[in-house]
């Protein structure tokens, strides 16, 4: 017996039903998702195992034949329409089963296109935000930084000079001379950006007086309504100690005292010794403490490793300290006396007229201004570039119209107005544009604003005197605005510390 129709039939019926599977129609424009490439694979498999088992059927049905007539019934077979449906349901489905894995092949390697095109773009565009990131970096690498051991400097400054006020103190502890008190880093060194190379940095000390027993000092500004005073005095004055005098039987009374016992005690009073009229002298004071340190140095253990030299100064107590590997340190002590509770002192230090007065002592913000430095190291980020900012700002005045003083005042307004967060290496570039855009607005407008006076957002780290608080902010270009030629120059000499500092982004130095 031949194949049966049937079974032919329902050959046929399964290769129709795989061909519908393989090229159904699809949505426009759709692509064919994971899961259902799966099923078609699966529905693919399921016909051809169906298929497979049809034709094992054909195959049994054939052997049932017998072995004598296979010839004859195999060229019969080939002349019937059954055995050429069967040959046609084979070849297409080896046809249709090439054009599918063509098919899902193609989509895939599609795919893999796609997704490596897409990778690829978004590693580009990662490289370029951290390109744009890290150009701050770049720049902030490229200059060459002065070699400096500034904290470990400071340290062994301070502990010397403390050492020196110690020793000095207890040797005054019975005189009428001003009473030293512990000792305040102060300027550029302590605040961390000075520009200069370890031996060139002058380490300024401030060193703070009070009035000794039977005296006491009343600060007089001059004019109040100019602030920071730069005529300010300090006028000493007689306290009578009688009742001390009782009670400890050793303080001499400079007001009730008869005049034979007073030069009989040879003990002078602060007004014979350092002051000019009712004044305390600053030249005076300066002279006696370069004596004293002369006097000290040499009980103290340091001398055995140190050498010290006392420069001449008429308003501060310079020195020259020579370490055991002859490296050579600058230390200039200035003397203060504390307005009230606050961080403001009347100092020793000149004042910008060309000759200062020896009894005058101007107002000072030093210790204020290395308090709000001290505060901001304290809140901003371990990385934060704000003293390298400044460091650079120090180095492209030296020799221009500008003084450090200038920017660093720029320098403290915007570190009071942008983020600490953005201030950081990556952003250093941007901040620098800042400082040069924020010192062409002051210059323009003929207006930079003193920091301390009047300016409300102080951290209350800082104690200001209550004058400072509510005075009216002190122009410091007000020289530009009254001579229009000052500020002509001053918006030359703003390009020429613009292209210095292009100069120095680009090469370094």
């Amino acid at each position: 017996p031949s194949v049966s129709a049937a079974t032919m039939a329902s050959a046929i019926f399964y290769f129709l039903a795989f061909l519908g599977l393989v090229e159904g129609p699809k949505g426009v424009g759709d692509e064919l998702d994971e899961a259902t490439n799966a099923r078609m694979r699966q529905y693919a498999e399921e016909m051809q195992q169906r298929m497979a088992q049809l034709l094992l059927e054909i195959e049994a049905l054939e052997k049932q034949q017998s072995s004598m007539h296979m010839g004859a019934l195999l060229l019969s077979a080939m002349q019937t329409w059954q055995f050429w449906a069967w040959l046609g349901v084979i070849l297409l489905y080896i046809l249709n089963a090439w054009l599918l894995f063509r098919d899902l092949l193609g989509r895939e390697n599609n795919r893999e296109e796609e997704s490596s095109s897409s990778d690829d773009d978004q590693q580009n565009n990662n490289r370029n935000r951290i390109e744009e990131r890290d150009e701050g970096r770049i720049f902030a690498e490229r200059i060459q930084w002065p070699v400096q051991h500034i904290q470990i400097n400071c340290q062994v400054m301070m502990s010397m000079v403390g050492d020196l006020l110690y020793f000095i103190k207890r040797s005054l502890s019975n005189t009428y001379f001003p009473v030293l008190h512990p000792p305040i880093g102060v300027g550029s060194a302590f605040e961390g950006w000075t520009p200069l190379e370890d031996y060139n940095i002058v380490y300024r000390i401030f060193v703070p007086i009070t009035a000794p027993r039977g005296h006491s000092f009343h600060l007089e500004l001059g004019n109040e309504e100019e602030l920071p005073s730069k005529n300010s005095r300090i006028r000493v004055e007689l306290e009578c100690t009688c009742a001390r005098e009782q009670s400890f039987g050793n303080v001499l009374c400079f007001l009730h005292q008869p005049e034979e016992e007073l030069r009989r005690n040879r003990e002078p009073s602060l007004l014979q010794t350092l002051c000019t009229g009712s004044y305390l002298d600053v030249h005076k004071t300066s002279f006696w403490f370069q004596q004293m340190m002369k006097a000290a140095w040499k009980f103290l253990p340091e001398s055995a490793r140190h050498h010290i030299g006392v420069l001449p100064s008429r308003r501060s107590c310079k020195l020259r300290v020579f370490d055991a590997f002859d490296r050579i340190r600058f230390v200039e002590l200035i003397f203060g006396v504390q307005q009230g509770d606050s961080d403001i002192f009347l100092s020793s230090e000149n004042t910008d007229a060309i000759f200062t007065p020896d009894t005058v002592w101007p107002q000072s913000c030093r210790v204020a201004e290395m308090k709000f430095f001290r505060y901001i190291k304290a809140h901003a980020p371990q990385d934060s570039y704000h003293l390298r900012c400044m460091q650079l700002c120090a180095r492209i005045v030296v020799g221009n119209d500008f003084t450090p003083y200038v920017l660093k005042t720029v320098v403290m307004h915007l570190l009071n107005t942008i983020p600490l967060e953005s201030w950081c290496r990556r952003e250093f570039l941007q901040r620098m544009d800042d400082i040069m855009e924020y010192l062409h607005c002051c210059i323009v407008e003929k207006r930079l604003d003193h920091f301390f006076l009047g300016n409300k957002e102080v951290p209350d780290e800082v104690t200001l005197h209550p004058d400072f608080l509510t005075s009216s902010p002190l122009n410091l270009f007000q020289h530009m605005a009254e001579d229009p030629n000052v500020h002509d120059r001053a918006l030359r000499e703003f390009q020429v510390l613009r292209n210095r500092l292009r100069r120095l982004l680009t090469f370094g130095n």
